[in-house]
């Protein structure tokens, strides 16, 4: 976990010394585009930790790319895939993965939804899981694989997912205007 914590460090100390060159891709779909921040609580095993930055998601759950930005506008991570695998490009190389879910293991420490934050970002439930209304006095929004989903402040262009299971994970966003 502190090597992952660290390589994600490394990516974001580096990123203001390189960029990754523009790649022709032809996911097509809407960018959803905006601030993210994840949170990874601690556990008995592993420390804390977060990764703040801006994002551009375009595509489908099926085929589409994922673009992680430092403060200054430098990609420091992208994410492209197909149902065949996901190809994560760094100033430091590429690695494969067979998923989305091990991916965004490897480089938060945990799997995060991304086919379904195409939906969330949308302010709906995801139609590939089962999906439950929050009920009074919860916020206003739905639980969907094992995540509470608050739309409270989505006329904000705000969203809040938290997954309680150890460790408790929380993924704040801030969409920036269509």
């Amino acid at each position: 976990m502190i090597f992952r914590v660290g390589a994600v460090c490394a990516v974001l100390a580096l990123a203001g010394c390189s960029t990754l060159a523009p790649l022709d891709d032809p996911t097509a779909g809407e960018l959803l585009a905006g601030r993210m921040s994840v949170q990874v609580a601690a556990t008995d095993t592993a420390p804390a930790h977060s990764l703040s930055a801006s994002f551009e998601l375009s595509g489908t759950p099926q085929r589409g790319r994922l673009d992680m930005n430092t403060p200054l506008g430098n990609t420091v991570a992208r994410a492209r895939w197909t149902a065949d695998a996901v190809l994560l490009e760094t100033p430091q190389g590429q690695t494969r993965h067979a998923s989305l879910d091990e991916m965004t293991r490897a480089v938060v420490g945990e799997a995060l939804p991304v086919p379904a934050l195409f939906d969330w970002l949308r302010g709906r439930p995801w139609p590939g899981a089962h999906s439950i209304a929050n009920a009074a006095p919860e916020p206003v929004g739905f639980s969907q694989l094992g995540w509470r989903v608050d739309l409270s402040r989505f006329e904000d262009a705000r969203l809040v997912a938290r997954r309680a299971s150890p460790p408790a994970v929380t993924v704040q966003v801030k969409l920036d205007p269509p």
